[in-house]
């Protein structure tokens, strides 16, 4: 990628942002800096694993590297930059095409590349959980839908309608828990009269479990406190 481009520091910034956070990736960067053996240094765009933080150039290579293409792309540098990868090591390298039409071109040792068009996916098994759209790799929005699926599953949700099934799920026990108390409340009130500071904490502490069991004393208790536990 040339260093004077705009679109192509814009575009790898979103596909950064999808693959850094894809769930089973460890470490990812951009630029960082190669030396897989003396006197060679290689910078991909992105790099996807092997990129530890600390100061200096990283040995070895990364196990997926992408680099991004625009108008006025040195072809020579860049094949050479994918040869070096590839024969050090590297399982896969993503070449972004970014003039038109935009497409993904997949190399991998030994097998000619593959060139992705947008409606496709694409995977780099034991790298990445998650098939990444070819348009993640440029459109803003498709890498942020793409980056919030992977955060999603970081935090252990598939989908941002399991969170809201959770959470709905989780408002619904809360609300029955509520109704109980309120039910066991007006109970104790009814028998015993007043209640005591101790007794009203003990009742906006306890759990749907623990009013459950405290309905079933309520007839045989001689205070509300005995109601709530021996310990109340």
């Amino acid at each position: 990628m040339r260093a004077d481009r705009g679109d192509g520091a814009r575009r790898s910034a979103a596909g950064a942002r999808v693959l850094s956070t894809d769930p089973d990736v460890e470490s990812a960067g951009l630029g960082a800096g190669y030396a897989p053996v003396a006197n060679m240094l290689r910078a991909p765009d992105i790099a996807v694993g092997n990129v530890p933080d600390r100061p200096g150039w990283i040995p070895d290579v990364p196990p997926l590297a992408v680099e991004y293409a625009g108008v006025g792309q040195d072809e020579e540098l860049l094949q050479r930059k994918i040869a070096d990868f590839l024969g050090r090591g590297t399982k896969w390298i993503w070449v972004v095409r970014l003039n038109t039409p935009r497409r993904v071109e997949v190399h991998a040792p030994g097998v000619p590349a593959v060139v992705h068009h947008v409606g496709e996916l694409l995977e780099a098994p034991g790298i990445l959980r998650n098939a990444v759209p070819v348009e993640a790799m440029f459109d803003d929005d498709v890498a942020d839908k793409m980056t919030l699926r992977n955060l999603l599953q970081r935090a252990g949700y598939e989908s941002l309608e399991a969170v809201r099934n959770e959470g709905l799920a989780e408002g619904i026990a809360e609300g029955k828990a509520e109704g109980k108390r309120a039910t066991l409340s007006a109970q104790l009130r009814k028998r015993f009269g007043t209640l005591t500071a101790d007794v009203e904490a003990a009742l906006a502490a306890a759990d749907e479990r623990a009013l459950d069991s405290a309905v079933l004393r309520i007839f045989d208790a001689t205070s509300a406190a005995e109601v709530l536990g021996p310990s109340h």
